[in-house]
């Protein structure tokens, strides 16, 4: 086979069975990094006992986990190494750095080894993700490129709930659990490292670095000057803030929901867990039933104005009723709900649709790592804000009025992509504000 990109039937109406098999393996970027994400949020009240933390540290902890700073770092280096020197070189060996900084976290005896494993597991991710995703994109048909974007998601959902599962067997076992669950994410990781040696690099990118050579300046087409010039810079303020906004909400909602369900709800860690294994399983559904059938026609802007209300919603409960089971049961079935039908997907998807091919990866880098930062440091400041007078209800209000942001912005600025393939977008670049429209135009064949 031809591992310089090979071309996957760009015309094909319909994704082919090795389309969806490359999906699946380009989505494990997504499965590690959610897990991850999880498996540190439901390991914090032990590792904060194991190891005497305060909520300082344990603020400085989660700031530097895959679910903010460390992967921010990854994500502009992978990106941009993925847009300069191809997609497979970088989703081929980020894999391995992830499992070996998952080993230091399953032997970490004292805050270093903790930070450490941390720091490493978040950079891997970081640079898998931008990549993996522009891969998924751009071998994916334009009438299928949502639901192929989707099934990224779906590995983002099972990694959560799978992880959480995992956790609340294993609760009894204490540190000990966290530990084996932390392991099950290396074995994933090897195991989808293995499998992703018979991917080929993009044939896009193959395509547009060749012109870019033919052109006698290699670098033209993926200079980063570009990027902040024109209609570029446009789509990435546009992702950039609306990613950075919905991210500030979701991830503090992942990563903390176990620690405020025990230290502000009174509820024990074992129901903790399965609550936020419960969103899990909606999300899940939501995606499946929902986004994939409906994200690549012209239902987009209704889809993502009932997932902004609906993510509102959620956080209103904690905002005005009292913390507890019920409370909280209600705040990740409305959040997992709204989070599916207006959230990351879109920005996932859109953050494909909005960029050329040499730019395309750099771009999502740049985003990513702008709101995983953004979140590193309101992440440091959570576990105090919890304990302090602000309390939960506080913290609420801030998530909906980030919410109702993020919902004007999304519906003013969507774009016209839906169906379109990643040629035309390039050529004529989707208006925003359109989305209603789908393109009909006969050229695009309803493919790549």
């Amino acid at each position: 086979m031809d591992s310089t990109g090979a071309e996957l039937d760009p015309d094909a109406a319909e994704p082919t069975r090795r389309q969806w098999k490359w999906a699946v393996l380009a989505s494990m970027a997504s499965y590690i990094d959610a897990g991850s994400i999880v498996a540190a949020a439901a390991g914090l009240p032990l590792w904060e006992a194991f190891l005497g933390l305060d909520s300082t540290t344990v603020g400085l902890l989660t700031a530097f986990s895959s679910n903010a700073i460390s992967a921010a770092v990854g994500a502009l280096i992978g990106g941009r190494l993925g847009d300069r020197f191809g997609r497979k070189r970088i989703y081929a060996w980020d894999l391995l750095v992830f499992a070996f900084g998952v080993l230091w976290i399953v032997c970490a005896v004292n805050l270093p080894m903790l930070f450490l494993g941390y720091v490493l597991v978040g950079l891997a991710v970081g640079a898998d993700l931008p990549t993996s995703l522009a891969l998924v994109a751009e071998f994916a048909p334009g009438r299928s490129r949502g639901r192929l974007i989707g099934l990224t998601q779906v590995a983002w959902c099972l990694g959560p709930l799978i992880t959480l599962l995992l956790a609340f067997a294993l609760a009894p076992l204490g540190v000990l659990g966290v530990r084996i669950v932390f392991a099950h994410l290396a074995v994933v990781a090897l195991i989808t490292w293995y499998l992703r040696r018979g991917m080929v690099e993009s044939a896009r990118w193959t395509r547009a670095r060749r012109a870019a050579r033919d052109s006698g300046n290699p670098l033209a087409a993926g200079r980063l000057r570009d990027l902040v010039t024109g209609r570029n810079l446009r789509a990435l303020l546009f992702t950039g803030g609306l990613y950075a906004l919905w991210n500030t909400v979701a991830g503090t909602n992942g990563a903390f929901l176990p620690y405020l369900l025990v230290h502000a709800g009174g509820v024990d860690r074992a129901t903790s867990v399965a609550i936020q294994a419960f969103n899990s399983l909606v999300t899940l559904l939501a995606v499946v039933l929902v986004f994939m059938p409906l994200a690549d026609g012209a239902r987009r802007r209704p889809l993502f104005a009932i997932g902004a209300v609906l993510q509102i919603a959620a956080f209103g409960c904690f905002a005005f009723l009292p913390i507890g089971v019920g409370v909280a049961v209600a705040n990740v079935a409305l959040f997992g709900v709204g989070a599916v039908l207006a959230g990351e997907s879109f920005y996932k998807l859109w953050s494909q649709e909005m960029f050329p091919t040499m730019l395309r990866a750099t771009a999502q880098g740049v985003t990513f790592a702008f709101a995983r930062i953004v979140l590193g440091v309101w992440s440091f400041v959570v576990p105090a804000m919890i304990e302090s007078d602000f309390g939960v209800p506080g913290m609420a209000v801030i998530m909906m009025v980030l919410l109702v942001l993020f919902g004007v912005i999304g519906m003013v600025g969507m774009p016209d992509s839906a169906g379109r393939s990643l040629d035309s977008l390039e050529q004529v670049p989707p208006d925003s504000g359109t989305a209603g429209r789908v393109d009909r135009d006969p050229g695009f064949g309803g493919a790549e």
